[in-house]
């Protein structure tokens, strides 16, 4: 795959898009995002795994809110991946993984994911370069294994300018109400800025064929959710779902 460099890509909307506008789309995206899911759950033959990552403060967590605010909680589950386990630790870095993946009806969002031992774990030099290259061929063929057993994969990288990155950090230590997420360890993770956005370019260029990335500008979270919902809503349709007919016997 082509090597993507992400400071070739812009973290906000094109100038020419309105904000109240795409703001619409979205919620009608959000209409149609309800009804898919309820048919998603009702027809049990596909899965739907959505994988945010993003740099602290990126907006996982507003995107999560915005866009599957609207499904049914019934067939919806968040799952966020912070620092391994003991037990976990134990295990192969995939075993956590497996076990919160979709079942067939269900939509599966992770809040971080298997990428974290290929980023956090690389930058801090946790691992060396050929764990790193193994991981990067057992997350392939892991990816593969979803799709060929009916589970759509997206994958969002949540693409934040380092000045806006900041402006979200102060925010966490000045307004009250985003004071709970602030951590002390995110701004220090600012210093290996470079690092990541290299770790970051170096997934994208070595990422399954079976679930490639959608970079998100991530900036503007109108935009942000727009992009996701869209993206997300398209990948439903592609399926053809139907309602399965009534149980008799």
């Amino acid at each position: 795959m082509a090597r993507i460099s992400l400071s070739k890509i812009s973290t906000r909307a094109p100038a020419k898009l309105g904000k109240e506008e795409v703001k619409k789309k979205t919620q009608k995206l959000l209409y149609r995002l309800e009804e898919l899911q309820n048919l998603l759950y009702a027809e049990g033959k596909h899965a739907l795994l959505v994988v945010l990552q993003g740099l602290d403060a990126s907006g996982k967590d507003g995107a999560i809110k915005k866009v599957f605010d609207a499904v049914n909680p019934m067939g919806c589950r968040v799952v966020p991946f912070k620092r391994p386990t003991e037990l976990e630790m134990r295990h192969d870095f995939l075993w956590r993984i497996h076990q919160q993946v979709p079942p067939k009806g269900m939509i599966h969002v992770f809040n971080r994911s298997h990428y974290e031992d290929v980023l956090v774990q690389r930058v801090h030099k946790w691992i060396d370069e050929k764990t790193v290259r193994q991981r990067f061929a057992h997350i392939n063929h892991f990816e593969k294994l979803l799709v060929e057993s009916g589970t759509v994969v997206l994958k969002f990288y949540l693409h934040v300018s380092k000045e806006e990155q900041l402006q979200r950090l102060q925010e966490r230590m000045s307004d009250p109400t985003k004071m709970w997420k602030y951590n002390e360890g995110d701004i220090k993770e600012r210093q290996y800025w470079n690092q990541y956005r290299a770790a970051y370019e170096d997934v994208f260029a070595n990422c399954s064929e079976a679930a490639p990335w959608h970079i998100v500008p991530a900036d503007q979270n109108w935009y942000k959710e727009y992009l996701i919902a869209d993206a997300v809503v398209k990948a439903l349709e592609k399926l053809n779902m139907k309602y399965p007919g009534m149980k008799t016997g």
